[in-house]
């Protein structure tokens, strides 16, 4: 998925006198923190309370609602603290302030001095921000990289995601296409699926081998989350004779389905499983979505370019996002 990192140092100042008030979320919100949500401009289903407490236990939840003149609420920031940072959000691979159509360049100023100040009050030295990436807004929603050049926000960390513009795809490369015809000649057949433990299987031994690391979820965990968010994560394979030989994990919003694993095994790798599910995925299932996004291909803090696989998606036409991480310093 997409992510702005921003860590921003807080000082009080006298535009922190206004009529915005800072409340830290507390479970009796729930209905009035998801409502807001489903309306916001740039909110996903990752900022449901449900998906934030699924690990709640290893990313204590310190999310803050801001509300304006006559008490509307007016912005939400999904968070987590440790020690003396706040991050938005820690669990999350993007978070940033949530904002509904009614947001303009000055209430977002007014949030952010009002944060700031809060934080200070709180005793935290540093705000760690992850704004949402553009692709992901169903409206502009860029009052808040505004709000971080005012408080001296700095750059920390980039890393690039590839994505493709649905509507103006451009044409595979000449390796993808070969790879899709022997998919096609194979007679893999293509479908959702519920089979999340076959599939994290599979991802599990790729990651192993070639990484030495593991998935962010368990097997358990991914059949959890699709059960609360059907319409937002679901599972689709390549299968030879009921075998599955490559999957991709979809996380869906309103305008970008992201490919949050991507996986084939010895045998789908030979026969061309995952570019024809790719290609089923780009040019027929999400074809009216307005991107494709297949992640990031960074790694230590975005210092290092997976070369290899950003050719792999950019054999598919897809192109580079940037996803920035902020930093606030408040002492």
């Amino acid at each position: 998925m997409l992510c702005s990192l921003v860590r921003l140092v807080v000082a009080q100042s006298p535009s922190n006198m206004s009529s915005m008030q800072v409340v830290h979320y507390e479970p009796g919100r729930k209905s009035e923190w998801d409502t807001f949500i489903a309306r916001a401009k740039n909110g996903i289903f990752l900022f449901y309370r449900d998906y934030l407490a699924y690990h709640a236990d290893r990313f204590p939840d310190a999310s803050l609602m801001f509300y304006g003149e006559d008490e509307r609420l007016v912005g939400l920031l999904p968070a987590t603290i440790r020690d003396t940072t706040l991050s938005s959000h820690a669990g999350l691979t993007f978070g940033g302030v949530v904002s509904d159509n009614a947001m303009k360049a000055s209430v977002m100023l007014e949030i952010f001095d009002a944060m700031r100040a809060n934080l200070i009050e709180r005793g935290l030295t540093h705000a760690v921000y992850k704004a949402v990436p553009h692709i992901y807004h169903r409206l502009p929603a860029e009052e808040d990289l505004y709000a971080l050049y005012r408080h001296d926000a700095r750059i920390v960390r980039r890393d690039i995601s590839s994505a493709i513009l649905l509507k103006n795809r451009l044409p595979f490369s000449k390796g993808r296409k070969w790879a899709i015809k022997q998919g096609q000649k194979n007679g893999l057949e293509i479908r959702k699926s519920e089979d999340f433990k076959s599939f994290m299987a599979i991802e599990e031994e790729v990651l192993e081998v070639k990484h030495n690391l593991r998935p962010v979820h368990s097997a358990e965990e991914m059949q959890m989350l699709a059960g609360r968010f059907p319409d937002n994560i679901k599972l689709f394979g390549a299968y030879s004779d009921n075998t599955m030989l490559a999957g991709v994990v979809v996380y869906e919003s309103d305008t970008v389905a992201h490919a949050q694993y991507i996986a084939a095994n010895d045998e789908g790798k030979q026969k061309g499983a995952l570019d024809l599910l790719l290609d089923y995925l780009i040019n027929v299932h999400y074809q009216n979505k307005n991107y494709f996004d297949f992640g990031i291909s960074t790694e230590d803090d975005g210092r290092y370019l997976n070369s290899g696989l950003i050719e792999n998606k950019q054999g598919f036409g897809a192109r580079a996002i940037v996803h920035d991480f902020y930093e606030i310093d408040l002492t």
